[in-house]
């Protein structure tokens, strides 16, 4: 992080790994200045009065994180079994990360609309992890439709891998110019999802920073870090 010129990490732990939220607690313990956390827990559990409340007062845990893309969890936000999930965060005023598909995105726009304290952000501008550029660029459709609802955010994580040609991946400048234009610089937040990246931290960095002839100033400024410290309450 240091010699990529990153400040400051926000983990979104592994759904997949039972221990994944107390290593990041772990490391929001040791270095509270570097570390933030969006945790998740298994939303098959039945509600339970408080647990949001309970979650998010261990060290670092910011908000919430659920990945809602096998056909069970997709069946769970469809039939509103979730919606206890949602209550107790926007009593909370929290922000709740989410990856679902796209024909899942009107369902988001209806849950924004329903929780207007809770704060939504889109992960990886709404594109799978397998999808290239210029296909990208047409799957984001429905999640610049959710630019509407000034609670809901789009991380523009994992772009590099969207690219189809070496850095500065000239063939993604298009797709992050339309999120970009959609939610504005205070609703845009860079990101890596480092862990799959192919490429160096400095060029993911170098992208936005030095590659983006429309981003510069006080709008670089929100987007490489000020408009998602702000979004999760991670005071500077």
């Amino acid at each position: 992080m240091v010699e990529a010129g990153v400040d400051r990490a926000v983990n979104c732990p592994a759904i997949w790994d039972d221990g994944a939220n107390d290593y990041a607690v772990k490391a929001s313990l040791e270095h509270p200045e570097r570390f933030a956390t969006l945790g998740w827990f298994d939303i098959t559990r039945p509600p339970e009065e408080g647990l949001v409340a309970r979650f998010v007062s261990q060290p670092g845990m910011k908000g919430l994180r659920f990945v809602l893309v096998s056909p069970a969890a997709q069946e769970l936000l469809i039939s509103g079994k979730l919606e206890w999930i949602w209550e107790q965060a926007d009593e909370l005023g929290l922000p709740v990360g989410l990856i679902v598909p796209p024909q899942l995105y009107a369902e988001i726009g209806r849950i924004a609309g329903r929780f207007p304290r809770m704060r939504l952000l889109v992960d990886h501008m709404g594109v799978g992890p397998s999808t290239k550029a210029p296909q990208a660029s047409e799957q984001i459709g429905g999640v610049l439709a959710l630019a509407r609802f000034p609670n809901v955010a789009v991380k523009a994580t994992g772009a590099p891998s969207m690219a189809t040609d070496e850095y500065p991946f000239e063939s993604i400048h298009p797709i992050l110019r339309q999120a970009f234009d959609a939610f504005g610089p205070r609703r845009m937040f860079w990101g890596t999802d480092y862990t799959r990246m192919t490429c160096s931290w400095a060029q993911c960095i170098g992208i936005f920073t030095g590659e983006l002839d429309w981003l510069s100033g006080e709008d670089l400024e929100w987007v490489m870090g000020r408009g998602v410290c702000e979004w999760i309450g991670w005071t500077p």
